[in-house]
């Protein structure tokens, strides 16, 4: 009889045991995920940079098509010195030469994917009494360098992307 209470007893303990995690065991299992996110969000934070980065390029090719197109649109103004111009709400009407409507809103606001893009450095030439754009400079800065994007981008009227290293608008890199 002593042998049946006992085996009893024995297996009520061991159904015991395996019904829970150890606090070893849960240790453990929290650490290697502490250790993944470690490695993991850098390289998370690197890549939405690298994206980031991706997409302002793509912006400003973007941003050059439609200064094509309102040069052929309005052939008497020749480029445009704003985003807003090229941009403009659809749904107002008839495109105009103030509002285009060849961008997007976002980007004709100015900002999208972590940068601040932007048309400066307008040169013009006057042609009976009317003053027409014939080069400009489209620029995407990152709103913070190091974390939206490490580098800078520009584009010009002849479509040559470059990049300023350093985050900014002095462009004197050739992107290929």
């Amino acid at each position: 009889m002593k042998t049946k209470f006992a085996n009893k007893y024995l297996k009520a303990q061991n159904r015991n045991r395996e019904e829970g995690f150890t606090l070893i065991e849960l240790l453990i299992v929290m650490s290697l995920i502490v250790i993944l996110m470690v490695l993991a969000v850098p390289q998370g934070l690197k890549l939405k940079k690298s994206t980031d980065e991706l997409s302002a390029k793509n912006s400003l090719q973007t941003i050059f098509k439609a200064q094509l197109q309102y040069s052929s649109d309005y052939p008497t103004n020749g480029f445009s010195c704003s985003l807003a111009a090229l941009g403009g709400d659809p749904k107002s009407g008839t495109p105009t030469a103030q509002a285009a409507q060849l961008l997007p809103p976002d980007l004709a606001g100015g900002n999208k994917s972590g940068y601040t893009f932007n048309i400066s450095d307008c040169t013009k030439v006057t042609n009976n009494n009317q003053d027409q754009i014939n080069g400009y400079k489209a620029t995407a800065v990152p709103n913070t360098v190091g974390k939206t994007g490490d580098k800078g981008f520009c584009i010009d009227e002849n479509g040559m992307l470059s990049q300023d290293p350093a985050g900014g608008t002095n462009c004197t890199q050739q992107v290929q």
